[in-house]
């Protein structure tokens, strides 16, 4: 775990300005060669760019948290850069990114984001640096949970403006309680189904989720998140030697 108030070996001026603005960023997601890398276990990637720029524009914050985080960035040690780290084929990252990418807005951050993998799935529990060009960036943010580690996604890591680690948000709000509802629920085989048939009502019970309002809700939850998590680093100093919990 990084220790909130100290840099992070590695993460500087000079590799952040190697990652992509979210602009550039939806732009490379329709490239034949973004296109071409493995997608979620191996399979083939859809040009997702379309369905996130929609709902980047239909996102906004509220007056509140829009207020929060440019109090918060105007502080001496408040954010001024984030790290984000990202595959599109998650529903997580295309739902979350967008959401970061308005908070940086707000608090006039700078903000790059970085592809997690190379051409092939990261399917490690450790970022493989012979397999994906940004292993170094994911290696401080994996995820530990359930006594197992993850290469979880998105990541946005939160720095003051002299490279100061402050806080990182990872992979979804903690109000979405995704083990039970997704894979202790929805991905569970019903009796009688057979593999193809339980294949086919994950897709569309995904599909589903995604387009409901509880998805907008879990948006918000990633907002409210990193503000409150960035405002208790704000209030107990940057001599705290432990982070804030985000996600789960």
């Amino acid at each position: 775990m990084p220790t909130i108030g100290q840099p992070i070996e590695g993460i500087t001026a000079d590799r952040f300005a190697q990652g992509l603005t979210f602009e550039a960023y939806l732009d490379d997601i329709a490239t034949p060669e973004n296109l071409a890398r493995e997608g979620s276990d191996g399979a083939t990637r859809s040009d997702q760019s379309g369905w996130m720029r929609q709902w980047y524009a239909g996102l906004a914050l509220t007056d509140a948290q829009a207020a929060s985080m440019r109090d918060l960035a105007s502080r001496p040690d408040g954010p001024a850069h984030v790290l984000v780290i990202s595959e599109e084929w998650s529903s997580d990252c295309r739902r979350d990114v967008p959401v970061v990418a308005r908070l940086a807005e707000a608090g006039g951050l700078d903000l790059r984001v970085f592809n997690r993998d190379g051409q092939r799935f990261g399917a490690t529990p450790l970022p493989d640096p012979a397999l994906s060009p940004n292993a170094d960036l994911m290696a401080p943010f994996v995820n530990t949970k359930r006594s197992e580690t993850y290469q979880s996604i998105p990541v946005a890591a939160f720095f003051t403006s002299d490279w100061r680690y402050l806080y990182h948000f990872v992979e979804h709000a903690a109000v979405y309680d995704k083990d039970a509802w997704v894979y202790g629920h929805l991905r569970v085989p019903r009796p009688g189904e057979t593999t193809e048939e339980t294949g086919a009502r994950i897709g569309r019970g995904m599909g589903e989720l995604i387009a409901s309002p509880f998805f907008r809700v879990w948006a918000s939850a990633t907002a409210d998140e990193i503000i409150s998590a960035l405002y208790g680093v704000a209030t107990l100093g940057l001599a705290s030697t432990s982070a804030p919990s985000g996600g789960s």
